[in-house]
């Protein structure tokens, strides 16, 4: 048998809100007109272009026919095919859209019961009450012709914006720490969830696996490296690097900087702190350093020429922008052929 390579290229957009013009959210607080739904989808469908990815996740999208809308008008995609996790018209979700056939549909609203966290000081045991994903995950089966399925997973997790209650004001340190506390705790414990599920997926699987969203943290943000996992330690025995390697993800981010002498790789721009929030991680069959590896990750392009620096001026986010950058990864897929 010979083999061919088959490049799909795969992406993830936080879309900041793509809802159906005159229909308010938020009890009103969010509303996009008619005018700027068109503008947005003017824009959206100029960076789906820039993207040309057959693949991409999607996050911050209230309504699927909003999307379907814009996709309906833009050759290249209008025959590709969306799936929404839960959508309820009320509150954001994620979404895939792909050009190749989908399999299977899967949408996690609630934690698995292994991922629940306690902790325990001396004799005392408190379990954490936090069992459900602020936005359900999605995961989609896709086949891809010549080559066979590969797992993709949409996520959004808790942002870092503080959680404040009723009576607790923002400028009050005091409220301000806890309220950032309560941010991160959720975000950590989606994080294990999170884990937990991919876990199950990746293990004794022979398909790779592919996760890509806004997880509102750094690459080596304790929250992002919960997701990935950790690297075994190279004095372990053999099986059991194996199989921590079986359940090990690995950003596209890392994989293109260790062939670059440059990182310009930033999604998000808050107080004047250049972040990647926006990742794309895949599983080991698509790692070069996999002897096994069955693909692997080519050019990864992050389009952040919209998104600038508030804190140099006083214009506001254009509400047919998004105010993250969008990640394209290409995937190199080996192919047999008889």
């Amino acid at each position: 048998m010979t083999q061919n390579i088959k490049t799909i290229k795969v992406g993830t957009f936080n879309l900041n809100n793509l809802l159906l013009p005159e229909t308010p959210v938020y009890n009103g607080s969010l509303r996009l007109t008619d005018a700027e739904y068109e503008a947005k989808t003017q824009w959206t469908n100029f960076m789906l272009n820039q993207m040309d990815a057959d693949i991409i996740g999607f996050q911050e999208l209230f309504h699927k026919e909003a999307l379907a809308r814009i996709i309906r008008q833009n050759d290249k995609y209008k025959q590709a095919d969306i799936v929404m996790a839960n959508e309820n018209g009320e509150q954001p979700r994620v979404a895939l859209l792909s050009k190749y056939p989908i399999e299977n549909v899967k949408v996690f609203s609630r934690f698995p019961d292994e991922s629940i966290i306690d902790i325990r000081l001396g004799d005392e045991r408190t379990v954490l009450p936090f069992n459900k994903f602020t936005r359900p995950v999605l995961r989609v089966d896709v086949r891809v012709s010549g080559f066979g399925l590969i797992t993709f997973f949409v996520a959004h997790l808790k942002s870092k914006r503080p959680k404040l209650y009723e009576g607790e004001d923002e400028n009050n340190p005091y409220d301000l720490a806890r309220a950032n506390a309560r941010s991160l705790m959720v975000r950590a414990a989606e994080s294990v969830a999170l884990r937990t599920i991919l876990c199950n997926a990746m293990q004794n699987n022979k398909y790779p696996v592919v996760v890509m969203g806004d997880v509102n943290d750094t690459g080596d943000a304790v929250t992002s490296r919960i997701i990935s996992g950790e690297v075994p330690q190279h004095k372990l025995p053999d099986n059991i690097k194996r199989d921590i390697w079986n359940v090990l993800l690995y950003h596209v981010k890392d994989i293109q900087a260790r062939r670059s002498y440059q990182d310009f790789y930033y999604t998000h721009i808050h107080n004047g702190l250049y972040e990647s929030l926006d990742h794309i991680m895949v599983s080991q069959e698509l790692v070069t350093e996999n002897p096994r590896n069955i693909g692997r990750v080519g050019l990864v392009s992050v389009y952040n020429d919209h998104i600038f620096d508030q804190t140099f001026t006083n214009d506001k986010v254009d509400k047919a922008k998004t105010d993250h950058g969008v990640v394209v990864a290409s995937l190199e897929l080996f192919c047999h052929q008889r």
